[in-house]
């Protein structure tokens, strides 16, 4: 995510390196090569050229303290400006009356439906919410079999009516069943077109008059850049849409439309989706964006998503088979389950501080962990749980029904077994002691 801009604004703070106070000259040069850096990430021009004269303007008013190098401070800067740029705080949607209804807008392509999904599943899962989707897209053969399969992976009902052309009707008639059966929300799935035409613009103006939603969502593919910021003031200009989604965010390798829609359309980014899954669709927060934009990370989402995942009880229950050296292939199996369901793994390294610029030629596939899962479906019940009865007659059997080497299963055994030394010795608040004692912090 956002890997070019981040190269090459780390580049711009570069040329400050050595320097040992700010001038004019120093800055005009690293501001010129920001608003570059901005401008190849396909950031509108205007707001570019803003947010360079602020940085410059900010930059130059300052005190600098003799214990921050200028580099340093420049990045906090930058920081500042992207988190102000972005919205500064994150904006939630409006769902306090029962029922709320959303209106979904977009092209086609941007991902409107999948989005439509995800945000029923996170109003569901995190909000205890009971909604109701309603396949108001009457043009896209596949688009109501989509939301169909989408509402029963998830639990939630899709109202439909076959042979209906009228998205109007079908919207208004929806809400009126979504009440009838005390759904508090009712997400209504627009239409798209490959291009905006004014049939489209006149059709989801009507569906907005007619059902008078809560909320206007806009759905944008993150991708498409500048060509997303102008699309997205087009549907503002005639729906005065409420806030952005921007959809595949975990392949936006440059960030223009991130950066340029806020200060557009003066309409907050409420949600980011960052990869397939149902799960993956995340609150936006300008202050954590702008974080990992400039390298630094973003803990907290990381482990709002580890707590997520986390379940107190199956805690408690690992931790007394770890003290008694009974953690097994199965509880490592499902520890693998819970790492998979926190989202696209490339995209969670890069939430850890400084690792972002080490993957960064990494291509860590999502199915990473498919050849630990093969070896260990290929064992038996009795060596999952006790791994020391796998001698070389089972690891050749181990070998064949997984489809590895025994050289493979040979590495996954001893992979396994350092690791349940090393929770077992976290385990122990006296071995940890003398872990700590043996470190050279730890010696006085």
């Amino acid at each position: 995510m956002f890997e070019n801009l981040s190269e090459k604004l780390e580049r711009s703070f570069k040329l400050l390196k050595g320097e040992s106070k700010i001038t004019e000259l120093n800055i005009a040069e690293t501001v010129k090569d920001i608003r570059r850096a901005l401008l190849d990430a396909d950031v509108n021009y205007k707001t570019a050229k803003d947010f360079t004269e602020s940085v410059k303007e900010k930059a130059m008013g300052q005190n600098v303290l003799t214990a921050v190098k200028p580099g340093e401070m420049m990045t906090k800067l930058v920081h500042d400006e992207l988190v102000a740029l972005m919205g500064g705080a994150s904006a939630d949607i409006n769902i306090k009356k029962s029922p709320s209804i959303i209106l979904i807008a977009g092209l086609q392509g941007s991902g409107k439906t999948t989005f439509t999904g995800k945000l029923a599943n996170l109003l569901k899962t995190k909000r205890s919410k009971n909604p109701l989707l309603i396949a108001g897209d009457v043009y896209r053969p596949a688009a109501i079999n989509q939301l169909q399969v989408l509402g029963e992976q998830i639990g939630a009902p899709v109202y439909t009516v076959e042979g209906e052309k009228d998205p109007v009707k079908i919207a208004l008639d929806g809400i009126k069943h979504g009440k009838a059966n005390a759904h508090d929300v009712i997400i209504v799935d627009t239409a798209g077109r490959l291009a905006i035409d004014e049939q489209m613009m006149d059709e989801i103006a009507a569906i907005k008059k007619a059902v008078n939603p809560d909320e206007i969502l806009f759905v944008v593919d993150s991708m498409t850049g500048q060509d997303a910021v102008n699309t997205a003031k087009e549907f503002n200009d005639r729906l005065d849409f409420d806030g952005v989604v921007l959809t595949k965010l975990d392949g936006d390798t440059r960030g223009g439309a991130a950066l340029s829609i806020r200060s557009v359309v003066e309409k907050p980014i409420k949600f980011v989706g960052t990869g397939e899954k149902l799960e993956a669709l995340d609150v936006f927060h300008p202050s954590r964006m702008a974080d990992r934009i400039l390298g630094m990370g973003d803990i907290v989402s990381l482990v709002e998503r580890a707590q997520e995942q986390f379940d107190e009880q199956e805690a408690r229950k690992l931790q007394k088979k770890i003290a008694k050296n009974q953690f097994g292939f199965d509880d490592f199996l499902k520890q693998i389950q819970q790492i998979k369901k926190m989202g696209n793994l490339k995209d969670l390294a890069g939430m850890i501080p400084g690792m972002g610029k080490m993957m960064k030629d990494i291509d860590i596939d999502d199915d990473a962990f498919k050849g630990i899962e093969a070896i260990i479906y290929s064992m038996t019940p009795e060596e999952r749980s006790n791994p020391a009865l796998i001698n070389g007659s089972r690891k050749k059997r181990i070998a064949v029904g997984s489809g590895s080497s025994v050289q493979e299963v040979n590495r996954l055994l001893k992979q396994f077994d350092d690791t349940r030394k090393v929770m077992k010795m976290m385990s122990s608040g006296n071995n940890m002691k003398k872990m700590m004692s043996k470190m050279p912090m730890g010696r006085r």
